[in-house]
């Protein structure tokens, strides 16, 4: 190891790959709501009568609230400190899923499903606030890769009870695989919190990375963040390309049922559909990342137009080439790993504009751009009722995802250089 790589390692301290490591293992734990939602649907549609787009609500319901608390715990950590902040969020958080999850198990009207939604969501939420807002502060020098990693967690972490969720559901009923499953996350968590923290001061990066990756030496307040065009340029972007993805993961289960492929066996008596959610997780978590490596070396921006660029291209395939069992698989999954890295260069690049010492605010504020597209989704039900098929959603979910790979490249990229330069 050169000289400048030991001054370098030197320059942080030990212990934060553990920190990294626990945030991940909480994203793991709070994902299965969003990424198994699919295999809920159906059984509830079925025992209660309720009609799709209702059910779907409480999805919208989960994700709006899983990211606007985001800011309230972001602030909340910051203002508390980097070693109680962090606990009392966690620990809160698993106490909300904990319950979220059990409403939904003995849910016996919509408006008690959106409840457990709402509350499940308000902990989920503050949750992921911590844990990118650790990945960020602990690893300025390797912040795409840190980021996406602890994304990854929530993004793949599903893939590990996709298949157990959906034998509970067959076996006990879908209230059991709420019940056991919330239960069980909630207990890891409340155990976690006592040793996840923030760093116990401010970390920057080298100075060579720092000029490469054009971040700032100085940190920006939140209310700083808000009167800045960089900031809402970034999270239009964000809406318009969440919203697609949010859209392919709500909607899976039926797209699939339409093309004919959900309910057929293609490997060891597996259906097409679960072994779609299974790779669909293992993709979109390996987006976050890969990508967020790829970042830290070519630039966010320039990924960015590389990402979506071929995000538009996978929903392509899919209109044109999903109709046989494997083709679903393959084609789902070029979409879930052209969609997750969202959650790996926007907290970066928002991280490097904004500066690290108010890192979990700041970014908890661009994520609300989630929930914002997560009103978008039950629309996709909407323009299929209307046209009948898929194909109009897929064109409308390519054109967004061309539209906000041109504006990172053409308009985000000298936009924030020009301001970078004129802090």
């Amino acid at each position: 190891m050169s000289d400048s790589h030991v001054q370098e390692a030197a320059a942080f301290p030990r212990g934060r790959w553990l920190q990294l490591w626990l945030g991940i293992l909480c994203m793991v734990l709070i994902a299965n709501l969003q990424y198994a939602w699919t295999l809920f649907v159906g059984p509830m549609s079925t025992a209660h009568g309720w009609k799709l787009g209702d059910i779907q609500w409480a999805f919208t319901i989960f994700i709006a609230t899983e990211t606007w608390i985001t800011p309230f715990a972001g602030f909340v950590s910051d203002r508390l400190g980097p070693r109680r902040g962090p606990r009392l969020i966690i620990l809160i958080g698993g106490v909300m899923v904990g319950l979220g999850w059990t409403i939904n198990a003995h849910a016996a009207t919509l408006g008690m499903l959106y409840t457990g939604a709402a509350v499940s969501g308000l902990g989920a939420g503050g949750i992921y606030a911590i844990c990118v807002g650790n990945a960020v502060k602990w690893f300025p020098d390797r912040r795409g890769l840190a980021v996406g990693m602890t994304a990854a967690g929530f993004g793949a972490g599903a893939a590990l009870t996709v298949v157990p969720i959906r034998w509970v559901i067959a076996e006990h009923g879908y209230s059991a695989a709420f019940l056991w499953f919330g239960i069980g996350q909630a207990l890891i968590l409340l155990v976690v919190a006592f040793v996840l923290h923030a760093p116990d001061e401010v970390l920057f990066a080298p100075r060579a990375i720092a000029q490469r990756l054009n971040q700032s030496a100085r940190s920006f307040t939140s209310g700083e963040m808000l009167r800045s065009p960089v900031f809402w340029l970034m999270y239009f972007m964000f809406v318009l390309d969440a919203a697609t993805g949010l859209m392919a993961t709500a909607q899976l289960a039926p797209i699939a049922k339409d093309f004919g492929v959900a309910n057929v066996p293609i490997l060891f008596g597996a259906t097409a559909l679960s072994v779609a959610l299974v790779v669909d997780n293992i993709m979109n978590g390996m987006a976050r990342p890969f990508f967020g490596w790829v970042s830290d070396h070519l630039g966010r921006e320039w990924t960015m137009g590389l990402a979506f660029s071929l995000g538009a291209f996978s929903y392509g395939l899919l209109a044109m080439a999903a109709h046989t069992p494997w083709a679903f698989v393959i084609c789902a999954a070029l979409i879930f790993f052209t969609w997750g890295e969202i959650f790996s260069l926007f907290p970066s690049l928002c991280s490097d504009t904004f500066g690290p010492k108010f890192a979990t605010s700041n970014v908890a504020l661009l994520y609300t751009a989630k929930g914002t597209s997560a009103f978008l989704v039950p629309f996709a039900n909407v323009l299929q009722g209307a046209t009948g098929d898929w194909a109009t959603v897929f064109i409308v979910a390519a054109s967004a995802d061309v539209l906000v790979a041109g504006l990172a490249v053409f308009a985000l990229r000298p936009l924030r250089l020009r301001v970078m330069s004129n802090p």
